[in-house]
């Protein structure tokens, strides 16, 4: 269980940074960008947010491909083939809490999974969140 806690503590550590610096990166960079139409700047903010959540499912992901079975933390079972596809469509999943219910975790692995919908529902308002405030930036009078 002390391996499950310490991944889902270094992958929540990691996810947080990544998007952290993705919107610090896109809120003094977009302000800046003169070759973008100031609506375009709230495509391009949600664009990079997209790409960050991208890169938290895939981190996620890896982290379930390398710690099922071998470092005894459990499996995913179901309707699951053992390839890196499966594991990013059963992140992604989890990652937006949709859970179709075909692949389920079993053993420790489920304490990670859990965490990954918690950072998942966590980054999601969060981006919701700075959207609103880009669209408050470059929306009006544009």
């Amino acid at each position: 269980m002390l391996l499950a806690a310490l991944c889902s503590i270094a992958l929540v550590a990691l996810s947080t940074f990544v998007h952290y610096e993705v919107l610090r990166w896109c809120n003094d960079l977009l302000p800046r960008a003169r070759f973008i139409a100031r609506r375009a700047k709230v495509l391009a903010a949600i664009a990079m947010a997209m790409c960050s959540h991208a890169l938290h499912i895939l981190l996620f992901a890896l982290a379930y491909y390398l710690l099922q079975d071998g470092a005894g933390l459990g499996t995913i079972a179901g309707h699951f083939q053992n390839v890196l596809s499966s594991f990013l469509f059963f992140s992604t999943e989890t990652y937006t809490s949709l859970g179709y219910g075909d692949m389920y975790p079993l053993g420790q692995i489920r304490m990670l999974v859990g965490i990954e919908a918690l950072t998942g529902l966590l980054m999601i308002s969060w981006t919701a969140s700075f959207t609103y405030l880009e669209m408050s930036r470059f929306w009006e009078n544009a």
